[in-house]
């Protein structure tokens, strides 16, 4: 029984909802239209947009030594400062370096002590064979002396052990002269291998020294130092390993820098290279400047993945006087106005009272009591007002709240 009640009590409470519901769309009908009339005055139509500023040339500055050379930063500049030109700004140590050129130097003593052992062998085996050469030309001149002497000279044995001598000491002198040859050849090979490793442990030496020489880092030309990040976000700090050849830092070139803007795709509409810009850094709207969008994007991008709101980029040069004056460094986050349109007098309505037909966009008037449409020619369209180039006169009465007609910007 009470599970009954309860149902019907529901019902009740849901009839009397939609009772109420119909009661107050039927009074919204029922609401007066809003109009506006038309005048003719001053219009200015901007964008809003924010961004950072860039230099547009910029140097890197990396890690002195030769690629991949161990590094530990034992000093550099705080990220931001301004620089001089030849003014240091970082310098690191090379212990690993130290060692590696103690190494190289044991290295090339070594070298030198095997050379001077490989040359003294040398000479002593070819004196040996020169020595035996010495000998066996004596031998063999007494051999050719008796191997031709006649019998009644010299006994028939001598003269037969003479000739044996002469081919044999021939033969002896021919292997000689020979492994001379060899010994000088083979000699020298040893010692261009010698030579070759001695190149080597002296060059690996002198880039050592270079590494050594190497250990500071000055700024090329005046501007700002800048640390850059690493893989990880993190900026480098004192006593950090680096490498050499890695990028640590740059100096943007403060006379020349520019703002990158962005400005939401939907609030786009009609910008363009050329539009003017007033700009200032966020927070200090006293160094405001102008400037002129010299490039713009031609395609949305979202900022990040967690974002699906897509941005329009343009890019704005900055006068290089003020980025001086007030000391402007990249970074700054910056707040601007791209104008659209500022005329001195011009005929504009809201976007609400804009509805878009078949034939184009219309606004509806009232005019003696009775609601009529009207097409129109817009201008420049901004987040909230459109020019009106042609269709409307000063004092027309333009109604605003369109109903749920075909109309919106």
């Amino acid at each position: 029984m009470n599970a009954r009640i309860r149902q019907r009590f529901a019902c009740a409470a849901m009839f009397c909802l939609l009772v109420s519901l119909l009661t107050a769309c039927g009074r919204h009908a029922d609401q007066p239209a809003i109009s506006e009339r038309v005048q003719a005055g001053p219009l200015l139509i901007a964008v809003q947009a924010e961004g950072e500023l860039h230099a547009i040339k910029s140097t890197s500055l990396v890690v002195p030594g030769q690629q991949f050379s161990n590094r530990q930063l034992a000093w550099t500049l705080p990220d931001g400062s301004p620089v001089k030109k030849g003014e240091l700004v970082a310098r690191f140590s090379a212990d690993r370096s130290k060692q590696d050129l103690d190494d190289a130097l044991i290295d090339l003593q070594r070298n030198a002590l095997t050379r001077a052992g490989k040359q003294s062998d040398l000479d002593d085996s070819q004196g040996k064979l020169e020595v035996t050469l010495a000998e066996t030309d004596t031998q063999l001149d007494i051999a050719h002396r008796y191997a031709h002497a006649t019998i009644l000279a010299v006994a028939r044995d001598k003269i037969l052990d003479s000739v044996q001598d002469e081919h044999f000491l021939t033969r002896k002198e021919q292997i000689t002269q020979w492994r001379l040859q060899q010994s000088g050849t083979r000699g020298a090979a040893e010692l261009a291998v010698i030579d070759a490793q001695h190149a080597t442990y002296a060059l690996k030496a002198k880039q050592k020294r270079d590494d050594l020489g190497a250990l500071e880092v000055r700024a090329s030309h005046d501007g700002v130092l800048v640390l850059q990040d690493d893989w990880s976000g993190v900026k480098p700090s004192v006593g950090g390993t680096m490498w050499g050849g890695q990028n640590f830092a740059s100096i943007p070139d403060t006379s020349s820098m520019e703002v990158e803007l962005q400005v939401p795709e939907l609030q786009a509409q009609g910008i363009a290279a050329g539009d003017a810009v007033v700009l200032h850094p966020a927070g200090a709207p006293d160094q405001q400047v102008s400037a002129t969008l010299s490039w713009v994007a031609d395609a949305a991008l979202p900022k990040s993945r967690e974002s699906p709101v897509k941005y329009i980029s343009m890019k704005a040069g900055v006068p290089a006087a003020a980025a001086l004056r007030y000391g402007w460094t990249p970074g700054q986050h910056f707040v601007a106005r791209v104008i659209l349109l500022d005329a001195k007098s011009a005929l504009s309505v809201p976007n609400l009272a804009i509805a878009n037909g078949t034939s184009g966009p219309f606004v509806r008037l009232s005019e003696g009591g009775k609601v009529i449409e009207r097409m129109v020619t817009l201008g420049v369209r901004g987040a909230a007002r459109a020019q009106v180039l042609r269709g409307l006169q000063p004092g027309d009465e333009v109604l605003l709240n369109l109903g749920g007609g075909d109309g919106g910007p």
